[in-house]
């Protein structure tokens, strides 16, 4: 394992959401760990103006509900000691030459190697780091510097390249990490509909997310385990996949929205309803692709892709279907057709393992039935750590490995925009699904025969629910 070096944490809307949510408890679990270095210090940037004791107040008010049996009070100390503030008043242009003069100041307590983390809506991203290097905090004189951006990576494939072209006027890609923002993306459900309206779920889930995952299911292996072999052909298998003209989203592409229904017992109201929507809107909560990998391996096997809000069961699998043999030599044997065997592999709640197969059943005639096999890659008592605590190690060790890489990005929107295109230009008409449903009728038609279908749960009884 790569060492960590002393380095200053900078988290730009350290007071917002996202900060308190995930980034402050992910450094609170290494500071238990103990992987944090003595030296490593984090300040926090935010447009209030608090004084030292209040933000150290403020954080370990965040820190202490995460733990109703008791918080670890002296790694809480120890966390404390490590943590500075400083604002950033909406127009106090003489902000950023205060932070560089604080930072770069030689008896300053802050190490010259800096982590800026962009814990900030896309649209601020531009503007702090033209404001960071406009003072000199970008370049790389006596250590690193570090940029790390959050959420979305543009709006399209011509935001995405505007917005690369002018973080490339004050750093390099290596300084560049992009975070696959489903770590930490916020839900219509926590009053983050402003965002997601503007955003909708084949932008927020399917180009910055999904299409991530089906890049690691259908790559070949990498030469090595670096950074840059390993996002080759992640790239390679984007590369691959085969473009959908306008003239075919409508085989390749289902949208809906969802109308008000009942969760776990509790009436809840249809998006149109949520604060922050407006009365006409066409913003997808559900999405679902078919797309099919062109290369060797690959060719001919579709690839469904699906992601929704406010559905029956919310977690993130991945579902192989294995094809049936190209001659059944059991046919005239059996009784009933055959049935399919599956790998699925659990990603969120549960980092699990599953594997149904068909075996025969005990006796004199020729009966099947599914059995199950289950492997979870979690021990009893092994800690559960977020996600965010090893993607902030990676950063601090340099190492790209999960981080998007420029190309990686701009592949993934040029799959999506076609589809983007088409749906912005239909707005007199969206599918509507009731929340706790499975989603929209109607997504069949994605489907190539009679035999797929939508696998809705790792759970046995979810294998059996066909698509709508």
């Amino acid at each position: 394992m790569k060492k960590i070096e002393p380095c200053t944490l900078v988290i730009f809307g350290a007071g917002g959401n996202l900060s308190r949510r995930k980034l402050l408890p992910a450094l609170f679990r290494l500071e238990m760990a103990k992987r944090l270095p003595d030296n490593v210090t984090i300040l926090g940037c935010d447009i209030a103006l608090r004084q030292h004791e209040e933000w150290l107040d403020w954080v370990a008010g965040v820190l202490r509900p995460i733990y109703p049996q008791g918080i670890d009070e002296a790694a809480l100390q120890r966390f404390c000691a490590r943590l500075h503030y400083f604002a950033t008043p909406l127009g106090d242009d003489a902000a950023y030459l205060r932070l560089q003069q604080l930072l770069e100041n030689e008896s300053s307590e802050f190490h010259p190697n800096v982590m800026y983390y962009m814990s900030v809506r896309p649209s601020e991203f531009p503007k702090i780091v033209e404001k960071l290097g406009g003072v000199g905090l970008l370049k790389e004189k006596n250590g690193w510097r570090r940029l790390v951006i959050e959420k979305p990576f543009g709006y399209d494939l011509l935001s995405a390249q505007t917005l690369q072209a002018s973080l490339y006027r004050h750093v390099n890609e290596p300084q560049i990490y992009r975070i696959d923002h489903y770590l930490g993306k916020g839900t219509v459900q926590k009053g983050r509909a402003d965002y997601y309206e503007g955003a909708g779920a084949l932008r927020d889930m399917i180009q910055s997310h999904l299409l991530q995952l089906l890049a690691l299911v259908a790559m070949e292996p990498p030469v090595t385990m670096s950074a840059e072999h390993l996002r080759d052909e992640k790239v390679k298998a984007l590369k691959a996949i085969r473009p959908i003209t306008q003239n075919s989203v409508h085989a390749h592409a289902f949208r809906g929205q969802y109308t008000s229904g009942t969760i776990d017992g509790v009436a809840v109201p249809g998006y149109l309803e949520e604060p922050g929507v407006a009365e006409d809107s066409t913003t997808e909560t559900y999405a679902a692709l078919k797309l099919f990998v062109d290369n060797w391996r690959w060719a001919g096997v579709p690839f469904y892709l699906r992601t929704g809000k406010r559905m029956a069961e919310t977690c993130s699998t991945i579902c192989i279907r294995f094809k049936n043999p190209p001659q059944d030599l059991l046919k005239h044997a059996r009784h009933g057709p055959p049935q399919p065997n599956w790998i699925m592999l659990g990603i969120q709640p549960n980092d699990c393992l599953k594997m149904e197969m068909q075996v025969k059943v005990p006796g004199l005639d020729l009966h099947t039935r599914t059995i199950s096999l289950d492997a979870t890659y979690r021990k009893e008592g092994d800690e559960d750590y977020d996600a965010y605590a090893g993607l902030l190690l990676d950063v601090m060790q340099g190492d790209h490995s999960l981080f998007l890489r420029i190309d990686e990005v701009e592949t993934a929107w040029r799959v999506v925009d076609p589809v983007l295109k088409v749906w912005s230009m239909e707005r007199d008409f969206i599918n509507g699904y009731q929340a706790g449903s499975w989603g929209p009728r109607g997504t069949y038609r994605l489907f190539d025969r009679d035999d797929q279908f939508w696998r809705h749960s790792l759970n046995p009884e979810g294998a059996e629910l066909q698509a709508y």
